[in-house]
């Protein structure tokens, strides 16, 4: 077969296209998480528990629209027509949410419009992008070729070059301390997507291809005409659109439904799998695997995303960033753990080589991630342990905790990818790839809550001060507030009491961390017990 030398000289040149494409999209989507929890707060002035939740609504519902995406991907469209689709649709996200930006400070109503319609749109996009391009990865390579587990580690280097990059441009263009300059962020998201979907479109056909030289991410075979009339596919869109825009308006707003939506998904995926006659009993083992390991993944991925909410805070608040010469923006931290992947991958994929036979199995280096996650989360805990809300630390902690996170990250995330492209039966590859994503969409609606409980900071404290009111004995308990204070600090949406987790009360920094070491401590040792049964339901020999 053709392929075959090139399976000993090195990659695919699909993998470096759908690498230059991944890494435009993630510029614009690490970019704009980045500010976008400094946007609410400085800009629409939400407090930061609402903001917190709004970040894990939207992070959720843009894992989970994947399921969608998927889907029609397999059905109807196509890997190739649902990237640039889907990327068309973030970069006009991007522009609506540059105009809410602009108009903030003189239109209050159009520009909450504006935010929600924004955001809408870029959850609709992501649904139709981001499982497609993960699938063309692993159908670039042969069933079992040994390349894979490294292709999606420097696949996971283009979404790390734009993750780094994203927040930087836009932490310097948006994050100035000037509210009206976050416009400029936004825009440059947009900007960005745009040149990912041009990428796609110049170079998809030529080198985007399987091993027998056909061109990937074609329309499947039986596709009906009408679901590619241009009419059919623009109401489509609109109407998907719409519906994104008030799924988030109403889980913001009015009632919080995404955790009840997330689960009956799973169930309604499960069903639609399972119940297939055509798959065969080993088929339907790895499947469950699939299922078992995105479980645990929600564990490691509710402590990971506190890097867009409650850890954006914590750099905000109560980390040292005056360098003299230099204040750095809290939203450029974010880019930490992109630049740590960018820095690490090719030593883990190396690693991974290397060890040949004694190479750990997928489930074992995914136990392995979530303990580096708990050890990084230990890092910080340990840096802030008796340290006052007024008292500021050391980058170092932030930036310590953001490299071990990131070696855990590279033992779970683009083996994840990888076990789902392997496992999963062709006729439900994309649909399972967005399984994987709904995993990370449960992980992320939690991660917004668990944000919530991130206890008052020195902005609060300062507000109420401004307001005549001393927080720190009330949040000690030394003292309790008169009725004219509890009424003061309702109108300044500051919370005079700590919130808890299980009846355990969170009064501190380090409590709030301990809790991410203890989640993820715990999941780390049950996903190491059940190693060994995951491997027999893989089936490892069979794929080998």
């Amino acid at each position: 077969m053709t392929s075959t030398p090139n399976q000993s000289t090195g990659h695919p040149k699909g993998l470096y296209v759908l690498f230059a494409t991944e890494m435009w999209e993630r510029f614009n989507y690490y970019g704009m998480r980045a500010i976008l929890v400094l946007f609410m707060t400085k800009a629409l002035l939400f407090d930061k528990a609402f903001a917190s939740n709004l970040y894990g609504s939207y992070t959720g519902l843009v894992y989970l629209t994947p399921l969608i995406g998927g889907y029609i991907a397999d059905r109807y469209w196509g890997n190739k027509k649902s990237i640039i689709t889907g990327g068309l649709m973030m970069a006009l996200g991007e522009f609506i949410l540059f105009f809410c930006a602009t108009l903030y400070h003189t239109n209050e109503q159009l520009s909450t419009f504006l935010f929600f319609t924004g955001l809408g749109f870029m959850i609709a996009g992501n649904g139709f992008f981001k499982p497609n391009i993960s699938s063309l990865v692993g159908q670039l390579y042969p069933k079992g070729d040994k390349r894979s587990d490294a292709a999606y580690t420097i696949f996971y280097m283009g979404i790390n070059v734009g993750g780094a990059l994203g927040p930087i441009v836009c932490g310097f263009l948006g994050d100035t301390g000037n509210p009206l300059d976050f416009k400029w962020a936004f825009f440059a998201g947009g900007i960005a997507m745009l040149l990912g979907v041009l990428v796609q479109i110049l170079f998809q056909k030529k080198y985007v291809v399987a091993p027998d030289g056909k061109e990937l991410g074609q329309v499947p075979a039986g596709t009906p005409k009408a679901a590619l009339n241009p009419l059919v596919i623009g109401f489509g869109l609109a109407a998907f659109s719409a519906l994104m825009i008030g799924l988030f308006y109403v889980d913001a707003k009015v009632f919080s439904f995404l955790t009840y939506l997330l689960i009956a998904s799973v169930l309604f995926i499960a069903f639609i799998i399972f119940s297939d006659s055509t798959l065969s009993k080993i088929e339907k083992q790895r499947i469950g695997v699939i299922f078992i390991v995105a479980f645990f993944v929600i564990f490691f991925w509710s402590a990971f995303e506190q890097a867009g909410a409650s850890l954006t805070f914590f750099a905000a608040e109560q980390t040292q960033r005056d360098l003299g010469f230099l204040t750095v923006p809290a939203s450029i931290f974010a880019s930490l753990n992109s630049i740590f992947v960018v820095a690490f991958a090719p030593i883990f994929a190396w690693l991974w080589i290397k060890l040949g036979k004694k190479e750990p199995s997928s489930p074992t280096k995914m136990a392995i991630g979530l303990l580096l996650l708990a050890l990084g989360y230990f890092w910080i805990a340990f840096g802030v342990k008796d340290v006052s809300s007024s008292t500021k630390v050391s980058m170092m902690w932030l930036i310590g905790m953001y490299a071990l996170h990131t070696c855990g990250e590279l033992c779970l995330s683009p083996i994840g990818l990888s076990l789902v492209n392997k496992l999963a039966p062709l006729k439900f590859g994309s649909l399972l790839m967005a399984v994987w994503f709904l995993a990370n969409a449960a992980a992320n609606k939690f991660a917004g809550i668990l944000s919530s409980l991130y206890p008052p900071g020195t902005a609060e404290i300062k507000q109420a001060a401004d307001a005549g009111i001393n927080l720190q004995p009330i949040l000690s308990k030394t003292v309790s507030p008169t009725a004219a204070e509890l009424a003061k600090l309702k109108d300044l949406k500051i919370p005079f009491e700590y919130q808890s987790i299980l009846g355990i009360q969170i009064n501190s920094l380090y409590e709030f961390f301990m809790m991410f070491v203890v989640m993820a401590g715990i999941a780390s040792l049950i996903l190491f017990a059940i190693t060994k049964k995951l491997q027999k339901m893989m089936h490892q020999d069979i794929l080998d």
